[in-house]
């Protein structure tokens, strides 16, 4: 238990979500294959009826990975005004580590889906796929072309009149060319994800040391900000019932919400000239890229 949370200790919060996130895809997946999938073996619908429970799901987790995260909001929210290639250029590594982190939840469930087989084979058997796939599956059985006639049927066990040996053969080897698929995607994700990283870490302009010291900085100014965020909230809605109920002239009280929150580290229209925390000014004195690894690595 205490290697446990040694190990636990070391990951970051991120790398923690992005493994619930992987488990319970994998989970919701059994159970959809359990429960839910059943191959119509039609040779209509064999090939659409596997590749839209393979696909279309991770699509879906996709775009719900994209609509959760909440920098994707705080990274488009007025980028209308000042959408450039400039911007995008500024902006690269942020929108890689969101893509990452939305990407792990379809991929899960796709390597999963994979491993497990039931997707691909439902798929493959329709007679929707190229003759030439369908002869090399049939190739060492005994009846070669009852057996591709008769291909769509076999995920079903039942209503073939190819032998039960030659059936159970041909879906191994689908069942084998759908597990190799699937490590090949694990094993692709994980060598993209390391050269990422390790590009991200090659390219970065400040040293470990100062890396470490910025994220502990920007915690604590997001910790901070949000507490004064809600007792500015609370102060101004008091002068305003105040006002409303007495039916006395507002106070002045004054508001930093329209100036872009300058004095934040977060604020990412600010200018030098504008930015009094210690933290803005050295992320612009190195034209925005320290900002750009914190937030991204």
């Amino acid at each position: 238990m205490e290697r446990l949370m040694t190990l636990f200790s070391y990951a970051s919060q991120t790398d923690i979500w992005a493994a619930v996130v992987a488990l319970l895809t994998a989970g919701a997946e059994h159970v959809f294959s359990l429960v839910v999938f059943r191959c119509p073996c039609s040779p209509d619908l064999n090939f659409v009826y596997g590749l839209s429970f393979l696909l279309v799901p991770a699509l879906a987790l996709l775009l719900l990975g994209y609509i959760l995260n909440k920098k994707t909001w705080i990274l488009l929210t007025g980028t209308c005004r000042i959408w450039s290639c400039d911007w995008v250029t500024a902006n690269m590594t942020a929108l890689l580590y969101i893509s990452n982190f939305a990407l792990v939840a379809p991929s899960s469930w796709i390597a999963v889906a994979l491993l497990s087989g039931n997707y691909f084979e439902c798929a493959m058997a329709g007679t929707n796929v190229s003759s030439s796939y369908g002869s090399h599956l049939c190739e060492d059985t005994s009846d070669v072309e009852q057996c591709q006639r008769e291909l769509f049927r076999f995920p079903c066990g039942k209503g073939s009149g190819v032998s039960e040996a030659d059936r159970n053969q041909v879906m191994l080897i689908l069942k084998a060319h759908s597990q190799i698929l699937g490590w090949l995607l694990i094993a692709s994700i994980m060598l993209f994800n390391l050269l990422l990283i390790c590009l991200g870490r090659c390219t970065s302009p400040i040293s470990y040391l100062q890396l470490k010291f910025w994220r502990t900085y920007t915690k604590e100014e997001n910790s901070l900000l949000n507490s004064r965020i809600v007792e500015h909230a609370r102060k101004l809605a008091g002068r305003n019932l105040n006002s409303f109920f007495t039916d006395t002239p507002l106070k002045p009280f004054r508001s930093p919400l329209l100036i872009c929150g300058r004095r934040s580290a977060l604020c990412s229209s600010s200018t030098p000239e504008s930015s009094s925390t210690v933290l803005c000014t050295a992320t612009w004195r190195s034209s925005g890229k320290i900002r750009e690894w914190i937030w991204g690595w």
